[in-house]
């Protein structure tokens, strides 16, 4: 750059509508009667006065406004300058500043921007966004975000009044724009002002910003999430050591905004004593605010440790300004929402939770976005993040946004936010949201209303290689981990792995059986007699996937009735019924997830904005019920064979499912590696049964380990006097049969006692 700049380079500048400020901005070295001196150019708005200072050499050059009176420039006649200071006056107030422009060194390397560009930057999140730096001895924030259409781009924020002209960023050859700002800190909100090639300006938050402001609000807030000190490690390297397949997983699926709230004159106190200053207000709950995330581990983790559950499911906590979307319409992808506290807070909730030998599972929501203007939607001006065509990019039913899976730097940015969760926050696994809805281009789509892919196909190839790469990376840096689908189609293969050609997932929620539970428990139990399909047919398919089953929020929900509410019968019948399905549930081959509220009987659908009807556990019916769920949980996790052959033939065996006149089913579990098993045995009516015979695998005295209608839980108390021995008739092609005493709605869960039946034996 030469000492005089053109006319139109400072207008470019003064105007805002330079690609690369640094071109004529900040330090520039040219010979001068062979010397080399420097000149030094600033753009600052609203300043009178501007000089160099010179620390080190204390020295002070003043600078001229020729061709502008807010372009400033000067010559200094020294062989290096480095970490000089701006001396600017505004009126009456003076400031020393840095200049951000004396920081000429990217941060990104041309590998980073090549691994970006073919989609393979797995943390591309360690360099876009904003990170706290430190450059030449001077700590600030470097800033970086992909905006390759846009016309240019600024950083906003408190420290420049919002205005776009001060902070100008450089843009790279594939579209990155970045800049350090010396001199700011953790808690700075910013903004990037992103300008369409027309000059249109969009305020976006950060994508890979790590918070946000607590909405209405939108800025996001730089952070440092490396301060944390964890306390996981030896839960961490079990997990990567263990098959979570073969191990038992009952998920307890919450939405913390809703599980509980608190009075707003009841202050949230911070682990030094003193009160969260930003504890929000629950929307539509007068006089609610939401627990915090430290308040929900002091809460929510004993709760569910002492309900026996193996992990907890979150909806999704990704930044989201709409509280009535349960989270599924994320504009911050990479931040924790503020709602309930900071991103450390969020640390320490996971941390607890480990602590408490609990596993955390969040929902990731890549198959939409929003359209908010704050958001990915039009980002640089173009579709950016989305389809260009409303044909496959756009949920109308949903109205919002699909992703393009095919644009490699889009693909990088959803792959490397499904690892951030687990790299950052230590999480478990994650749940992916309405699989179905990106694998099929028609879903939810009238004829003329989608797009085929190449081959005339209504199959998303692009999304389904997108899942397939996300899966194998999760995988590949963290073993032992969950990846759940929620896919409720044929697509095959959804949970085998990705070298066999599957989706990869190591799990798929069962929306077949979920839906022929529904549909059976609805019923009249005279009908279930003519419906003994919906109990059995799962398990023709059950083996062509890693099922789980899951009984979740959106059943509970728009209509539906809560679980129980879905009972026929009385109240007593409705409390056998739902304690008769879930005994089922936890017996069958698969792993399993329910949601908030089923345990204690709530009788009202989930309300987001509301709290669960706590005040039903003064009642006994509701007590019984939930250590009812204790018990159950309890014994699903003592016994290996209720868990380590879910997706084993060997795992499972029928006794006899073909008794549909008294709706009874019996079956047989094994365990993996062992010859322990236990035999589940159902009655799906209220016409209790004595001396019902049930054929077992050996003979000997079988303990009756559970029986959901025992009196502690609220039933009828029938049963077998704590087991019976086995006599020698022939039954259900077993030489061995026990003669057992039904209940009313009830399931019996028995094992052999072998040391029992040894000494009896030996006598």
């Amino acid at each position: 750059m030469p000492a005089t700049v053109p006319f139109e380079q400072i207008d470019r500048i003064v105007w805002n509508q330079h690609h690369d400020p640094f071109e004529v901005l900040g330090p520039h070295a040219i010979e001068e009667n062979g010397k080399k001196v420097w000149v030094v150019r600033a753009y600052l708005p609203n300043a009178d006065a501007v000089s160099v200072v010179l620390p080190e050499a204390r020295a002070e050059y003043s600078m001229k406004s020729e061709h502008h009176p807010h372009f400033f420039e000067c010559t200094i006649e020294t062989p290096e300058l480095a970490n000089y200071q701006l001396r600017v006056k505004e009126g009456e107030h003076e400031r020393f500043i840095y200049d951000p422009y004396a920081f000429r060194s990217p941060k990104l390397t041309e590998f980073d921007q090549h691994l970006f560009s073919e989609g393979n930057h797995h943390r591309i999140y360690e360099k876009l966004g904003a990170h706290l730096t430190e450059v030449g001895g001077i700590t600030g924030v470097y800033f970086a975000v992909w905006a390759p259409n846009a016309r240019n781009v600024s950083v906003l924020g408190d420290f420049n009044y919002w205005d776009g002209r001060k902070h100008q960023m450089r843009k790279s050859q594939n579209g990155i724009w970045e800049l350090f700002i010396p001199g700011l800190s953790v808690g700075t909100s910013y903004k990037y002002e992103v300008k369409n090639q027309d000059g249109h300006p969009y305020e976006k938050s950060d994508p890979y910003g790590f918070q946000q402001e607590v909405r209405p609000k939108t800025a996001s807030i730089v952070t440092d999430l490396d301060t944390y000190t964890w306390n996981d490690s030896a839960w961490i390297e079990k997990r990567r050591h263990t098959d979570q397949l073969t191990q038992p997983v009952s998920v307890y699926e919450c939405h913390i905004g809703s599980w509980l709230h608190a009075a707003t004159d009841e202050p949230a106190v911070l682990p030094n004593g003193e009160i969260e200053p930003a504890v929000q207000v629950s929307e539509l709950n007068p006089g609610a605010r939401f627990l915090t995330y430290r308040e929900l581990a002091d809460r929510l983790i004993p709760y569910v440790k002492d309900l026996g559950f193996t992990h907890i499911e979150m909806l999704p906590i990704a930044e989201h300004p709409f509280d009535g979307s349960w989270g599924y319409q994320v504009t911050g992808y990479f931040a924790p929402t503020s709602r309930y506290g900071k991103p450390e807070d969020f640390m320490y909730f996971v941390d607890q939770c480990h602590a408490n030998g609990i596993g955390v599972l969040v929902d990731w929501v890549p198959g939409h976005f929003p359209k908010d203007g704050h958001g990915l939607a039009f980002f640089d001006g173009t579709h950016l993040y989305e389809h260009a065509d409303p044909r496959k990019g756009e949920h109308k039913e949903w109205g919002t946004l699909v992703f393009n899976y095919g644009r490699n730097e889009v693909r990088n940015f959803l792959v490397s936010n499904a690892l951030f969760w687990f790299d950052k926050y230590h999480i478990d696994g994650i749940r992916v949201d309405a699989v179905a809805s990106m694998l099929y281009l028609d879903y939810c789509r009238e004829p003329g209303e989608w797009l085929t892919n190449q081959y005339g196909g209504r199959e998303n190839i692009e999304a389904a290689d997108f899942l397939r790469q996300a899966n194998h990376v999760i995988f590949s840096y963290f073993p032992g981990a969950l990846s759940i689908a929620e896919e409720s189609t044929s697509w095959p293969m959804v949970s085998w792995p990705t070298y066999v050609g599957g989706l990869g997932f190591n799990l798929k929620w069962n929306m077949g059986w979920m839906h022929d539970m529904l549909d059976y428990y609805h019923m009249d139990p005279w009908f279930r007699q003519f419906h003994q399909n919906n109990i059995t047919f799962s398990m023709w398919y059950n083996h062509s996937e890693n099922f789980m089953l899951a009984l979740s929020h959106d059943e509970v929900v728009h209509g539906k009735a809560h679980i129980i509410g879905k009972m026929p019968g009385d109240e007593w019948q409705k409390f056998a019924n739902v304690r008769c399905l879930f005994t089922f549930m936890f017996a069958h081959p698969g792993k399993k997830t329910i949601f908030m509220g089923m345990e204690f009987g709530q009788w009202h659908e989930w309300n987001v904005w509301g709290d669960l009807q706590w005040q039903l556990l003064q009642f006994d019916p509701h007590q019984k019920l939930k250590l009812f769920f204790k018990d159950l949980n309890n014994l699903y996790r003592s016994e290996t064979a209720l868990y380590s052959q879910d997706f084993a033939e060997d795992g499972f065996e029928w006794i006899d499912c073909t008794d549909n006149r008294h709706s009874v089913v019996a079956f047989v579990r094994r365990e993996k590696d062992g010859d322990a098993f236990v035999v589940t045995v159902c009655n799906f009516t209220p016409q209790p049964h004595s001396h019902y015979r049930v054929g077992v695998p050996e003979p000997g005295f079988y303990t009756e380990l559970f029986n959901s209608d025992a009196r502690e839980y609220g039933g009828s108390n029938m049963g077998n006097l704590g087991g019976k021995w086995t006599d020698e008739w022939w039954f259900h092609n077993s030489p061995y049969s026990i003669d057992l005493c039904l209940p009313p709605l009830g399931v019996l869960i028995l094992k052999i006692d072998r040391e029992k039946t040894a000494l009896q034996n030996s006598q």
